[in-house]
């Protein structure tokens, strides 16, 4: 089965540590891996106005032939077990 990339980007308009923080560990949690993070920037001033943060995640597509192609999740490899 071919493997695809999904991609997934969360947008906030409240740009401090503390919410990023929350951001970044809810959907890594969800198995979501962080990709990027990029600021729009006001003229006015130094702080960014707002920010979009790019995660991504493995899926393999399915052929269903009763409908459009599905997707299934791929699970990274546990690097703690030994295979």
């Amino acid at each position: 089965m071919p493997r695809v990339t999904q991609y997934k980007v969360v947008e906030t308009q409240t740009v401090t540590d503390e919410e990023l923080e929350l951001i970044l560990n809810e959907w890594v949690a969800k198995g979501w891996t962080l990709d990027g993070i990029q600021f729009a920037m006001r003229e006015s001033s130094k702080r960014p106005a707002m920010a979009f943060v790019v995660f991504t995640r493995s899926a393999e597509e399915r052929e269903d032939p009763a409908g459009p192609p599905a997707l299934t999740l791929v699970k990274p490899p546990d690097p703690d077990s030994a295979e």
